[in-house]
């Protein structure tokens, strides 16, 4: 069944408000914070990765602010271990029994600061939770419960005490951006309210924890047409194939493409994806996902240069799958 007229005229509102409220927080950014709301409500996390200083942690905290959930930040270090992510199990000798004790992870918005900065065996306790919703610790699932969104950041310009991502992790993220420089204009805004050391602690709560929930399954009715499903389907063969690359967009990469183009195509008032809608998404969506050859990088091949190719060699669909 396929949501109606007036659900995505509502959600559409809605979607704004939220993006409205998040932007006074975040001055003029909101491309990227509608791709954040976006990887919210298609039940995905974000990757930030910016230069220092640009309103990262920020966003991040105004998203968590206008959400009446739980957030939490977790600051990535070297010697953070994994249990300081997940819990820990102690034994309690009052009951005699064992308690698991709850790790930061454990919320509706988690802000992963610094991510790249804490070794890989800490990272790799993220790759359950990212993708399943739960934590195992001795033999036993807890699970973190819903909606759960991790935000990580990442300065890509000091590489000095940081560990990269694995590939099987950036994977799990179904957007990656960044927030960038503000315009004169804005900057200027910026340092008249230089007051305000934390725009995000003064922001009211638009919408629950719940409300997020529902309308993430409410998206799932949004129509996809089998034609832009399997144009979908040729652009990640087409990064699959192409020379450059050693690992082109995979099967969860495809998903998330659909998932987060149901929730754009949502905002903007429709009941259906367009084309367009992929196109739009397909470097934040995929970008990160793409493996270079190494030769090809160093001769300056990016994957966003690959996937722009691979937008110029398949064409869209223009009619519905007969």
């Amino acid at each position: 069944m396929t949501i109606t007229q007036e659900q995505a005229t509502w959600f559409a509102e809605t979607f704004q408000r939220v993006s409205d409220n998040i932007g006074q927080a975040v001055l003029g950014k909101p491309e990227v914070i509608r791709l954040v709301l976006t990887a919210l409500l298609a039940e995905g996390h974000v990757l930030l990765e910016d230069a220092p200083g640009t309103g990262k942690t920020q966003l991040a905290k105004a998203l968590a602010a206008t959400v009446q959930g739980t957030s939490s930040r977790i600051q990535f270090t070297p010697d953070l271990l994994p249990s300081d992510v997940t819990g820990v199990t102690i034994y309690d000798q009052a009951q005699h029994r064992f308690e698991f004790h709850r790790g930061p992870i454990f919320a509706s918005i988690v802000l992963a600061d610094e991510i790249n900065r804490a070794s890989p065996k800490t990272q790799s306790a993220l790759l359950e939770v990212m993708e399943e919703g739960r934590v195992t610790v001795d033999g036993v699932s807890h699970e973190v419960g819903t909606p759960f969104m991790v935000i990580a950041t990442q300065n890509p310009i000091e590489q000095a005490g940081t560990y990269k991502l694995p590939e099987a992790q950036l994977d799990r993220f179904l957007i990656k951006t960044s927030i960038g420089y503000p315009d004169a204009r804005i900057a200027e805004q910026i340092l008249l309210g230089t007051g305000a050391k934390n725009r995000s602690a003064g922001l009211e709560p638009v919408i629950t924890a719940t409300a997020v929930a529902e309308i993430a399954e409410l998206l799932e009715k949004v129509h996809l047409d089998p034609a832009v499903a399997r144009y979908t389907a040729h652009l990640a063969e087409e990064t699959r194939a192409d020379p450059h690359t050693t690992l082109g967009v995979s099967v969860r990469g495809m998903i998330a493409m659909i998932r987060a183009a149901k929730v754009w195509a949502a905002s903007e008032g429709r009941t259906f994806v367009l084309p367009d809608d992929v196109k739009t998404l397909a470097e934040p969506v995929w970008a990160h996902r793409l493996v270079m050859d190494p030769e090809a990088e160093f001769s300056g091949v990016t994957a966003k240069s690959v996937i722009a190719r691979a937008l110029g060699d398949i064409a869209a669909p223009l009619s519905r799958a007969a």
